[in-house]
């Protein structure tokens, strides 16, 4: 035991000297700054104008016929065409395009006539431009925002469930609420799960006041509260969704007629009635259109995902078949690409050069 203790104290001693000697070492060093290589004299001028700094507000936003790129790539072999008289195989050329373009069998018939007997002095693609100019019409298609003294304004809107009936109701919100109107939205469609949910999410976004109900109820009360706050609180226009279905055995248009007739009672007054319908379904959506216009009494149509699949052709299709005006198209996902409806620079972003 003692051997092992005095072992471990000239261990421990040893140590103690080799620190000790490493430490008087490592003072005897010298300190050798580092020097830094001499800097470059700096330029007195680097830029004389500088440039601003890009930002995405700054960049340019996609033209109409950039959005319409499905559509347009339609019209591709209509604008390869020349002048002049048109062989049968041309002829069947613009023939095959209007009709995958949807502009339907009436139209095109038309078309072809007038081309089989005038020609196209001025290019194929400038007759196709003009004569689907003229189907479209010069129709009113502003949307009316004034009511009777005493009355609320209200837009109603109609149509199948999932042609996006929701979201233009909350893309309109914040267009007119961005101009300075006070807007209730009427969360209508109490048949469709999440429907009052996803409109809810709208008004909060946009700032608009919302009624809505418990999923199930009557929708014709939705309509009348709503009305009812408006007229207490001086609004100025009142956005009404509307159920695309029933789960019961009531006809949905019935239930429309009834809504309808109720949002045209004082204190409202319906000034539009919005039929949307998806651009994408193609000729489906003449036939979804016909059977809501005697039960709703539409104004206008909204056409929405242009910008998708569709075949801008339909546009035409819906003009020459309903002699509704479209008002509106739907042209992207943002907030702000629900736009008014332009004929002229539409048919310009299908057909021109």
């Amino acid at each position: 035991m003692t051997l092992a203790l005095i072992i471990l104290g000239v261990v421990l001693a040893l140590g103690l000297i080799a620190v000790l000697i490493q430490t008087r070492r490592r003072r005897r060093r010298q300190f050798v700054p580092v020097v830094a290589p001499p800097r470059a004299a700096m330029p007195e001028i680097l830029v004389e104008e500088p440039e601003a700094r890009p930002t995405l507000e700054d960049a340019d936003e996609p033209g109409l016929a950039s959005r319409l790129g499905s559509s347009r790539g339609v019209f591709d072999r209509v604008r390869a065409l020349g002048a002049g008289e048109l062989s049968d195989e041309q002829l069947d050329v613009v023939e095959e395009v209007l009709l995958r373009s949807d502009v339907g069998v009436a139209t095109t018939q038309a078309l072809l006539e007038s081309l089989r007997t005038n020609g196209a002095p001025d290019g194929v693609a400038a007759t196709v431009r003009s004569a689907l100019r003229r189907e479209l019409g010069d129709a009113d298609r502003s949307l009316r925002d004034s009511a009777d003294e005493g009355r609320v304004p209200v837009w109603l809107f109609v149509g199948v469930n999932g042609v996006g009936k929701t979201t233009t109701i909350g893309k309109l919100a914040q267009r007119e609420i961005g101009a300075g109107k006070r807007v209730i939205l009427a969360a209508g469609d109490t048949f469709r799960a999440a429907a009052a949910d996803q409109l809810s999410l709208w008004a909060e976004r946009t700032g608009a006041d919302i009624v809505r109900a418990a999923e199930g109820a009557d929708p014709g009360s939705v309509i009348h509260d709503a009305l009812g706050r408006a007229a207490a609180r001086s609004s100025d226009l009142v956005l009404a969704d509307t159920a695309g279905r029933r789960v019961t055995s009531t006809n949905l248009l019935d239930e429309l007629a009834k809504i309808r007739r109720v949002a045209d009672r004082e204190p409202g007054q319906v000034v539009e009635t919005l039929l949307v319908l998806d651009a994408t379904t193609g000729q489906n959506a003449l036939s979804q259109a016909q059977e809501f216009l005697a039960a709703a009494n539409v104004t206008g149509i909204v056409l929405t995902k242009l910008d998708g699949t569709a075949r801008g052709g339909i546009v035409v299709a819906i003009q020459h078949e309903l002699g509704i005006p479209v008002k509106l198209v739907g042209v992207g996902e943002g907030a702000d690409d629900l736009i008014p409806f332009d004929p002229d620079a539409f048919v310009d972003a299908l057909v021109e050069a």
